[in-house]
């Protein structure tokens, strides 16, 4: 299962960068769907789900810096 979410700018003004997140079984590496995860069983090997999850997340903005040097 791939969820991918685009950047947004909070009411605050905060930026939530883009991410995607992606779960797979542990065992096998197969992608899950939402009907498999609630099954609690991989359909590929048949094992109990023990999930593996990759984060990616997208730098959109830097922050402003201040730098100095030490006298």
């Amino acid at each position: 299962m791939r969820i991918e979410q685009a950047s947004r700018t909070t009411d605050q003004g905060l930026v939530e960068p883009a991410h995607r997140i992606e779960v797979v079984c542990a065992a096998c590496g197969y992608d899950l769907d939402e009907g498999e995860l609630e099954a609690d069983t991989c359909s590929d090997c048949g094992q109990v789900l023990n999930l593996r999850r990759h984060v990616a997340i997208q730098v959109t903005t830097v922050p402003a810096s201040v730098g100095g040097t030490l006298p």
